[in-house]
């Protein structure tokens, strides 16, 4: 008979669905009793998947049968997640109803990109929309709306940085208040202040949503937001590669802690459409962003391709929503706008159901 040890270096052999680890390096497996007949192996995962957990059975078993193990009872269980706290969130801007951050685990990704052309296609469905550059050691937008020439004036009276305007949005960038590529070489608490004056020292509209371009990772800066003002709705952006997936658990996992909704996963150059003949191809592998959007409640709202078309708008500061709005690529980020407004709609109702259950009766 085979001891723990020995099935658990058998064990190693099982990868994760949709990752490149094993059961055993995540810490998944948390006990295996060999007293019994058949043996019983019990695992702890963050998926609540039913396709995950028949998947997993299903490849432990093929894994252990080679060594004469024919049955074992599998149980694979979820924790409870401990009750949220109560968010200790400030507001920085009431004026503004809803603000969105558009976050990724790498750079690389698209993600200023799609930031861009989202903030426009709200716009486009009449929404007052402002767009935050908070990627201060990167700030890309101003050139993907041809403001990279630009620099934000002052409102004198009421001493506040005024907006920049481009495709019926508002934006600000640390692009426009520096020097065109001046090196920022800042500390966490510089780029944290950075960002609360972004929110109070911008003269702002009164905007339906602020989307947020955040830096890559999980850091100073998106703590800085969660903590400064009330998030309403948190997205995603990856590509289809594993190890960009890995990068994206990262992110949904931080919107979950930080106590941000998350509104959905957009993954970026789902394939390449070959401009001469439109044919699609998958050169970053088969997309498997849907189970890892669902393993966190949340869903796959948005595939774009890989199109020149995208490049070059970014470059030439012309969005594609804006100038090749029935392109595949922009009817991916119209669509996620769509679904963007509906989930917000939801927050907001959640928010008079919340408030209308603790007035006084």
């Amino acid at each position: 008979m085979m001891d723990k040890e020995q099935i658990l270096d058998i064990l190693k052999q099982v990868i994760y669905p949709n990752f490149q680890k094993d059961i055993v390096s995540f810490g998944f497996v948390k006990e295996i009793d060999t007293s019994t007949q058949p043996i019983s192996i019990s695992l702890s995962i963050p998926s609540s998947s039913s396709e995950i957990t028949a998947k997993l059975g299903q490849d432990i078993l093929r894994a252990l049968k080679p060594h004469g193990i024919k049955n074992a009872n599998i149980n694979i269980s979820t924790p409870q997640p401990a009750p949220k706290p109560e968010p200790k969130t400030k507001n920085l801007a009431p004026h503004i109803k809803h603000f969105v951050m558009i976050s990724s685990g790498k750079g690389g990704v698209g993600k200023s990109t799609t930031s861009v052309n989202i903030a426009i296609a709200l716009a486009q469905q009449g929404k007052k929309v402002g767009l935050l550059d908070a990627d201060i050691y990167g700030p890309n937008i101003p050139r993907m709306l041809g403001l990279n020439a630009n620099r934000a004036a002052i409102d004198e009276n009421a001493k506040k940085v005024i907006p920049l305007r481009a495709y019926g949005i508002e934006m600000i960038s640390i692009g426009v208040l520096y020097d065109e590529g001046q090196s920022l070489i800042w500390r966490g608490p510089m780029v944290m202040r950075a960002i609360e004056q972004m929110l109070t020292d911008v003269l702002w509209s009164e905007l339906d949503v602020l989307v947020i371009d955040m830096p890559p990772g999980t850091g100073d800066a998106q703590l800085t937001f969660a903590q400064s003002v009330p998030v309403s709705a948190g997205v995603v952006v990856t590509t289809p590669q594993k190890v960009s997936l890995d990068d994206s658990a990262r992110s949904l996992d931080m919107f979950s802690k930080l106590n941000v909704p998350i509104a959905g996963v957009i993954e970026n150059m789902s394939v390449f459409v070959c401009p001469n003949c439109g044919h699609e191809y998958e050169i970053f592998g088969k997309s498997t962003v849907d189970s890892l959007a669902q393993s966190y409640g949340s869903a796959l709202i948005a595939q774009i391709p890989l199109e020149p078309k995208i490049r070059e708008g970014g470059d030439e500061g012309k969005p594609i929503v804006f100038f090749e709005p029935q392109s595949k690529s922009a009817q991916g980020y119209l669509k996620a706008a769509s679904t963007l407004v509906e989930f917000l709609q939801k927050v907001d109702s959640q928010k008079l159901a919340d408030n209308a259950s603790i007035q006084p009766r």
